[in-house]
């Protein structure tokens, strides 16, 4: 399966694992440790700013765009789960000699 990597959906800029963003209630946290759930009070942030210039674009996207490589893992998952359900059907046909 391909790697996820992390990066903005506009700029392609890409966090470290110890850059911050700021939360309503004032917690600073790395966002991408917690898929966008602030460990302080519980908000859910369905989109993530990115940092501003000189590193990023400053433009807001929703928090699982930034996830790139979700696809690939995912439609790799859908074919594994197909391919179990042709196998197991194939093994009740067999039981039933058809």
């Amino acid at each position: 399966m391909s790697e996820v990597r992390i990066r903005c959906p506009k700029c392609e800029w890409e966090p470290k694992p110890d850059d911050k963003w700021a939360c309503s209630c004032g917690h600073q946290w790395n966002t991408f440790s917690t898929a966008g759930r602030c460990p302080h009070c519980g908000k859910i942030w369905k989109d993530t700013q990115c940092f501003g210039a000189p590193v990023g674009c400053s433009k807001w996207s929703p928090h699982l765009d930034w996830y790139d490589g979700l696809d690939e893992i995912i439609q790799k998952l859908i074919e594994e789960i197909e391919t179990s359900w042709t196998l197991a059907e194939q093994e009740v046909e067999r039981g039933r000699g058809v």
